[in-house]
């Protein structure tokens, strides 16, 4: 197992079943769905929550479009610009080198022209040293996906609901309802897969299709509100601290960071307001006060 940095006191976790010494890559997470062992993914878009998620022992980040709701306060993911997404992806990187970090493609990153999303997909990569990029796609898309596996870029392909296409649908929602859908979405796994993705993601599907799409396929294959037959499992990090309003059902919070802050604000501010801020660290050096 893989030892990550701590600071002084902090007890650490090792990220399970990682070779010592050595990060998280796809041979890693393949020997996981080999040896049967289910592993854990959260979104992630700061150095600073990297660095202790990889110290929680978490093997797999995802530099989510989310970032365009978490982070700036928008609506919906299609409002993440490119060269920040990148920007995030190598500030997670250098917060966790040790993790597996997918950078997540935006809305219309790549949807427009194929040598297009070719190079934004490798600034991924370059700029953002990332391990593969995240692409929402359907079987329609094989031929991109083709090309980018050509090229050497590992791309996770994200089926089932595509947030991007939330516009399009009037909002967000799941998918793989009817069995003419689940043949759909199995079929655009296999597709997907033959045409060289290196991992599957789905989200919020019934267990029945994610099932299916794992025993169709031969790729590690992450759930995001897909039932307990994923290899991995992976939700927004900011649903499962409490620190949203709210969060879909897959994404119960486990703690309430969001009380803890609201809670440590209101202390802060109190020591303030009665000048309580203990002894102030910084002097002068000697016979320098006189002078001033």
């Amino acid at each position: 197992m893989t030892k990550v940095a701590s600071g002084p006191g902090l007890a650490t976790k090792a990220i399970a079943g990682a070779e010592p010494g050595k990060p998280v890559t796809l041979r890693t997470i393949r020997r996981f769905v080999a040896e049967g062992r289910k592993f854990a993914c959260l979104t992630c878009y700061d150095a600073t929550t990297a660095r202790w998620l990889q110290r929680a022992g978490i093997p797999v980040l995802l530099v989510g479009d989310t970032a365009a709701e978490m982070i700036l306060g928008y609506p919906g993911t299609i409002h993440a610009p490119l060269d920040f997404l990148i920007t995030l992806t190598a500030a997670v990187r250098r917060g966790a080198p040790d993790t597996f970090v997918m950078g997540d493609m935006p809305f219309m990153s790549y949807q427009a022209d194929d040598a297009e999303a070719l190079r934004n997909a490798g600034r991924f990569l370059t700029d953002g040293h990332a391990d593969a990029v995240k692409l929402e796609v359907d079987r329609s898309w094989a031929g991109l996906v083709e090309k980018m596996a050509r090229a050497g870029i590992p791309v996770v392909a994200h089926i089932g609901a595509r947030p991007q296409l939330s516009k399009r649908r009037g909002g967000y929602g799941s998918t793989g309802r009817t069995a003419s859908q689940g043949r759909q979405l199995v079929a655009d796994a296999v597709a997907l897969e033959a045409a060289g993705a290196t991992m599957i993601l789905i989200e919020a599907t019934p267990v029945e299709i994610s099932q299916r799409i794992v025993e169709k396929t031969t790729v590690p294959v992450i759930g995001c509100g897909a039932g307990p037959a994923c290899h991995g499992q992976i939700v927004v990090t900011q649903d499962l601290l409490g620190l949203t309003d709210w969060q879909p059902g897959f994404a119960r919070p486990i703690t309430r960071l969001g009380d803890q802050l609201v809670d440590a604000a209101t202390r802060w501010a109190g020591m303030v307001h009665a000048s309580e801020l203990g002894e102030h660290p910084y002097s002068m050096s000697d016979g320098e006060a006189e002078k001033l």
